[in-house]
């Protein structure tokens, strides 16, 4: 094992017969918790409303709160594993977002729960990145580091699904405080196993101080840019709150790069946008961000306003779409070192958009069978191929060192890209079913129109996702070089 640099970051001590399987069980599992988080309350927000008397704009942070926070802290919690060691922050993260979560759960006000859900938030995003940063550092050998990766991916694809499912059990059978206080045991376990399994961080001869400057320009940057997508869709783009806050995100990214341009020691290392991989791998993310979470919406929204179907029948009706991907995950581990990233990524584009366009075919007044489950496996099938093999590529290339900035930033991306894709989305389906609405008898197919309209240009952005997968090197080894 080389020696830790002066200077360098704390990182994960290798040793003969590290129990990589029990590290990839504790990063996916830890994955699966916070991806959930995003998801499991939104269908006990009705029971939640009823419980503390919330009002429209309470129940909108109780989903926006997590979701700006996670957004928001993201590339802080990165770096911070990369400086201050993967185990110390990963144990970190766990007891604040476990913390919260209990807090969250035993809210007598809204003011209590709404605060809970942020600081949930605030540890998802020390976590998130960090798991996938000491998959990276523990897995030396290149094979099995991708497998692991493979799982990692999957993991948050499958628990967006199975949120919706979750929850509705969990509020249906026992309380809405139950969505939260799920999150206790499995932090309890995390912090239990991961103590005593995940290596031990290696003191560097001098430790490097945190990009305060560079920290504080992105989190706000990047908090100040979700915020203001997150109100497109409630508030419409030329709103006070919209235009304010993506003004303050532009001016503070600006003064983010400024920042790390002149920093010796820099939150996000720019050098490593050198690499195409890093570069092609985010953008791809970006793009999977926006279908993953609009088409969710999308799906969510057309069981429940077209076909009738309550929160948990519409997590029901979208198992299959996370079988298919967990199926196609394992598939695309394997022929991940076949065909390459490139292909892979190449391949699962055309299909995920073939998918979509396909949902754009959805009548008003669908069968299940014929109209709706073959669309949602196909583009479920096609997006499990993409997660690991971008994932995989948005950290090939990369310093050791700088592996949790990567980690960060690939995170970060998906995120960004499922806020902005959304409101925009969004905002289209809303203007075409309003153009179409006086000339339509029946709102439901207007309403269906504008969907329509919506997987039509997701479709594109797949598409698009799979020309540019082709601009990747043949061999990502080239791009490490």
């Amino acid at each position: 094992m080389s020696e830790t640099r002066a200077g360098a970051a704390p990182s994960a001590v290798e040793r003969p017969n590290l129990p990589l399987g029990i590290i990839v069980a504790i990063t996916c599992l830890a994955q699966f918790m916070v991806v959930l988080d995003g998801t499991i309350v939104t269908v006990a927000l009705p029971d939640m409303q009823n419980g503390l008397d919330l009002s429209t704009n309470q129940q909108q942070w109780v989903v926006s709160g997590y979701l700006i926070a996670f957004g928001g802290f993201l590339l802080l919690g990165a770096r911070a594993s990369d400086l201050y060691g993967r185990k110390r922050v990963f144990l970190l993260g766990t007891f604040v977002f476990t913390a919260a979560s209990l807090v969250g759960g035993l809210a007598t006000n809204p003011t209590i729960l709404v605060v809970a859900r942020i600081a949930q938030g605030i540890g998802a995003a020390v976590l998130s990145p960090t798991t996938l940063s000491i998959i990276s550092a523990s897995h030396t050998d290149e094979e099995r580091r991708e497998r692991a990766m493979t799982l990692w991916s999957l993991m948050g694809a499958v628990s967006s699904v199975f949120g919706l499912v979750l929850g509705g059990v969990l509020t249906a059978a026992l309380d809405w405080r139950w969505v939260l206080f799920i999150n206790i045991p499995v932090g309890v376990v995390l912090l239990a196993v991961g103590g005593s399994t995940l290596p031990a961080d290696q003191a560097g001869a001098e430790r490097t101080r945190l990009d305060l400057p560079g920290a504080l320009t992105a989190t706000l940057g990047v908090g100040a840019l979700t915020y203001g997508f997150s109100q497109v869709s409630a508030e419409g783009w030329g709103s006070a709150n919209v235009l304010i806050a993506l003004a303050a995100a532009a001016i503070l990214l600006a003064a983010f790069i400024v920042v790390e341009l002149k920093s010796s020691h820099p939150l996000i290392p720019l050098a490593i946008f050198r690499a195409s991989t890093v570069r092609i791998g985010n953008l791809l993310l970006f793009g999977m961000g926006v279908t993953m979470t609009a088409a969710m919406v999308f799906l969510s929204l057309y069981f429940q306003e077209i076909l009738g179907y309550d929160a948990l029948s519409t997590g029901l009706a979208l198992v299959p779409m996370s079988v298919f991907v967990i199926g196609g995950g394992l598939a695309a581990r394997q022929l991940l070192p076949k065909l390459g990233t490139r292909a892979l990524l190449a391949i699962g584009g055309l299909v995920t958009a073939a998918g979509l366009a396909w949902m754009a075919l959805m009548p008003a007044y669908p069968a299940y069978l014929t109209h709706v489950l073959g669309p949602t496996l196909v583009a479920g099938l096609g997006l499990s191929f993409m997660l690991p093999a971008a994932t995989v590529t948005s950290t090939t290339g990369v310093k050791r060192e700088d592996v949790g900035a990567a980690s960060g930033l690939l995170n970060m991306s998906r995120q960004i890209g499922g806020a902005v894709g959304l409101a925009v989305l969004v905002t289209i389906a809303a203007t075409v079913t309003n153009g179409v609405m006086p000339e339509s008898a029946n709102p439901a197919d207007a309403l269906v129109h504008g969907y329509h309209v919506a997987f039509l240009v997701n479709a594109a952005i797949m598409f698009v996702a799979a020309l540019a997968a082709l601009a990747l090197p043949a061999s990502q080894r080239e791009a490490a070089e």
